[in-house]
């Protein structure tokens, strides 16, 4: 009966262990619970302050007692525990723009030395960023763009970092709307305003949900990011939470005005009437008193809202004005003055061109402001299907965010002259890659596979893991851009189309490129994420082979791999400027999931989900048969057949 009741006792103090729960409406007294690092302090206010305007400056602070993160009551692999957690913090910058950003984050220690500055937030430093045994789970509030660039520009996002400073979830920070839960209103992390974040982990779904918005507003309805991610790769048993911030040569006070966790349940509420305020103007010395003070700043005001309106009418009659917004433009990310594109490509030179397709032309542009490079897509104007396509690719790739897909920095939208402006990608496009003989250059296998592997996973973001179906409707080579560490982005979304999870597409016209159209469109023009799926497989053959969809009208790529397979030796249909060097079971692979993608029948293709597995070795790809007969009219043949170049709307591509 006694080792019972020991035994009892002791599971009792194990469920103790694993269960974490703690607020904090304020900071002052509780020094003992806390470990503060470097710049840190706890103010007589009761504000954890992390940084202050102090330049290259790196500030932590961690819950004192250790969480334990990882379940191993169980035989199987150790889950995660889920937590939810909530605060409010403040970012006060000097006048203009300051940096960079903080990060809630779980560590394996209450203390990361060798933590860098600015851009690195004081989690990690060149020599370990990136590094699985990092072990760090991180949600950053960042300021500053320009990780691993040469120039810093505005930031103002919030994303979710695995062991590295590069985010595998970012979106820009906003809310969404009370009224309109699928509405987000963007805003400034570094207003000076209070801002509350809650971030809760889910260690069934293995799902993380971020959301944020001004304080004493509520919650807001919807999370502003919600990432699949399993935390038992990445946390150990016993993990610290808290609180990590830097700044470098631009410099912000951050705070934390109040911290509320918890490992049993939802986070408790936090008492808004206790948190502590920071100023946001710092107080300075004057050798005048408050009554001169107030004369001189009454009269100086006075005549700054003259020349204000001096100013305003100069320029109102000298620059042509803008058009009102539409309702499309509202949610839309940054706008460009038309101006600063004029200059950046150097008045639209033919020179910068660097790709022209069916909506326009696009050029390669050094921004005036920061001196970034942008690619800049010029749609030609009184065009009906440039103007859809302007709208699709800003109403859509706008709001997405993947390190697989190019990013949309803004738009521009001055009378007739409509303009994109996307990061700029170094290499190019993959079809000038695949087929280009410049130099004798040969894109190698492990190149290759990687490039698919990372436009599927894309492609899988858009079907199933962002808040919306996105239909991308012109996955091909040619739209595939390979960034400055050879990874694949798929870009140009000029046709997608956008419709909620557990509906279906109404899109009933056909439109894409020869050679990756699905044989379906032609019988009810109806795109789905499987006609995706087929230009995908399209696109496998591609890289494998080294050869286009559709060469001649006597070589069609399908035909010449389906008849590689029927005669038992598929490795023949590889790409012999390789000369061999590949993988046998990569490019077997490769080349049977693209005939499994691009089957004539849509319920025989895989998801893009299943395609990862099988791309990760995580599933076996099925036997494929049912291809058709070469001996007869092929599919590709007669497909082709059914289709004229009127149907077809071209896409632009981006890239050197």
């Amino acid at each position: 009966m006694a080792s019972m009741i020991y035994l009892l006792f002791f599971f009792s103090m194990i469920v103790e262990a694993q269960s974490v729960e703690f607020i904090f409406d304020g900071f002052n007294g509780n020094e003992k619970n806390l470990t503060i690092n470097s710049a840190s302090i706890i103010k007589s206010s009761g504000l954890l302050r992390l940084t202050n305007k102090t330049r290259y400056a790196v500030g932590q602070a961690f819950y004192s007692k250790p969480i334990q993160m990882l379940d191993t009551s169980s035989n199987s692999s150790p889950n995660a525990s889920s937590f939810s957690t909530t605060f409010v913090f403040q970012i006060v910058s000097p006048k203009g723009r300051g940096g960079y950003g903080l990060a809630f984050t779980l560590a394996p220690s209450n203390q990361l030395p060798g933590a860098a500055a600015e851009h690195y937030l004081g989690l990690f430093n060149p020599s370990n960023d990136g590094k699985s045994s990092n072990h760090i789970f991180a949600v950053e509030f960042d300021t500053v763009n320009g990780f691993n660039d040469n120039a810093d520009s505005e930031g103002n996002h919030v994303g979710i970092n695995i062991n590295s400073m590069h985010s595998e979830s970012s979106m820009a920070a906003a809310y969404s709307e009370t009224d309109h839960p699928d509405r987000f209103r963007d805003f400034m992390l570094e207003s000076g305003n209070p801002i509350q974040a809650w971030i809760e982990y889910d260690g069934v779904t293995k799902l993380v949900n971020v959301t944020i918005g001004p304080m004493g507003k509520g919650r807001p309805p919807r999370p502003l990011i919600s990432y699949g991610v399993d935390l038992s790769t990445v946390v150990k048993d016993n993990m610290y939470a808290g609180f990590s911030s830097s700044t470098g040569e631009k410099l912000s006070s951050h705070y934390i005005l109040g911290w509320s966790f918890s490992t049993e349940g939802a986070a408790p509420l936090l008492n808004y009437s206790l948190l502590p305020i920071a100023p946001i103007f710092e107080k300075t010395s004057s050798p005048f008193r408050p009554s001169v003070i107030a004369i001189i700043a009454s009269l100086c005001g006075v005549f700054t809202v003259l020349f204000a309106l001096l100013l305003l009418r100069a320029v109102y009659m000298k620059w042509p004005r803008f058009e009102d917004l539409e309702d499309w433009e509202l949610d839309c990310p940054h706008r460009f003055r038309y101006q600063d594109l004029h200059t950046a490509t150097k008045g639209f030179k033919n020179s910068e061109i660097i790709g022209v397709g069916g909506f326009g032309a696009v050029y390669r542009g050094r921004l005036p402001t920061n001196g970034s490079e942008v690619a800049v897509k010029k749609i030609t104007p009184n065009s009906s299907q440039g103007l859809r396509g302007f709208t699709a690719e800003i109403e859509s790739l706008g709001r997405l965010r993947h390190k697989n897909l190019v990013n949309l920095q803004g738009w521009c939208k001055r009378n007739n002259d409509l303009l994109l402006v996307y990061d700029f990608i170094p290499n190019g496009c993959l079809a000038d890659l695949l087929f280009s003989r410049r130099n004798n250059f040969v894109l190698s296998w492990e190149q290759r596979f990687n490039i698919v592997k990372g436009i599927a996973a894309g492609l899988l973001y858009l079907h199933e893991e962002w808040e919306q179906v996105v239909i991308h409707r012109d996955v091909k080579s040619s739209n595939v851009l390979i960034d400055a560490e050879m990874n694949g982005r798929l870009g140009d979304f000029g046709l997608a189309r956008l419709y909620d999870h557990g509906t279906t597409s109404h899109t009933t016209n056909i439109v894409g490129t020869i050679g990756y159209l699905a044989p379906e469109l032609t019988r009810t023009g109806q795109a789905s994420t499987s006609s995706d799926v087929y230009a995908f497989g399209i696109l496998l053959l591609e890289v494998a082979c080294g050869r286009k969809p559709v060469e001649t009208s006597d070589f069609i790529l399908t035909d010449f791999v389906i008849e590689s397979h029927q005669m038992g030796r598929i490795l023949g249909a590889a790409d012999p400027k390789l000369n061999s060097a590949f993988v046998v079971k990569e490019m077997e692979v490769v080349l049977g999931l693209g005939l499994l993608c691009s089957h004539p029948n849509p319920k025989t293709r895989p998801t893009m989900r299943e395609v990862i597995r099988y791309l990760n070795w995580e599933d076996k790809l099925p036997v494929i048969d049912d291809l058709g007969s070469c001996d007869s009219p092929c599919r590709s043949k007669r497909f082709m057949g059914a289709v004229s170049t009127e149907m077809i709307t071209s896409s632009i591509d981006i890239g050197r």
